[in-house]
């Protein structure tokens, strides 16, 4: 009894990781592509795309990797902590897709923390929500060609930024 809950388990976990896009791992090679599509470069075994000398700076780091816009090829979400680069929100983001060549893009990046949306644009791209300091956040859609403001939102809600 206590085998077949175990398996019965197993199965569901291994179910849900499929049916919602867990995150995957890289490895080192495409740690280090994917780092360096997103313009950071390795500086004393820390990956830098700002140049902080600051104790409170926090080097670059793959906060997700998965398949985001459901082509098989994974995705990878970067973020590094900085005030004296990226000001009151302290934290920049770039997303990098893994190209059919096995090369890796940069998609977007910017200051805040990256949000992924259920929502979507073209090429089954999700919309993203870039946070920071403030209650109304903009939302970014891919067109085809770039992530762009798509809208405004806090909670889930329309909002007008001030």
């Amino acid at each position: 009894m206590k085998q077949n809950l175990l398996i019965a388990g197993t199965l569901l976990a291994f179910a849900c990781t499929a049916a919602f896009g867990a995150p995957d791992k890289l490895s080192p090679a495409d740690q280090t592509a994917a780092f360096k599509a997103a313009g950071f470069k390795l500086k004393s075994k820390r990956w830098q795309a700002c140049d902080d000398p600051s104790p409170s700076y926090t080097p670059g780091v793959i906060e997700d990797v998965r398949d985001l816009n459901g082509d098989g090829l994974p995705e990878a979400i970067i973020s590094e902590g900085s005030s004296n680069c990226y000001g009151n929100t302290g934290v920049a983001y770039s997303l990098v897709s893994k190209q059919a060549d096995g090369s890796w893009k940069l998609i977007t990046k910017g200051t805040g923390m990256l949000n992924v949306l259920n929502t979507r644009g073209a090429g089954n791209w999700p919309d993203l929500e870039v946070g920071g300091p403030g209650f109304c956040f903009p939302i970014e859609r891919w067109n085809g060609q770039q992530y762009a403001l798509h809208r405004h939102q806090y909670e889930g809600k329309a909002c007008r930024p001030k």
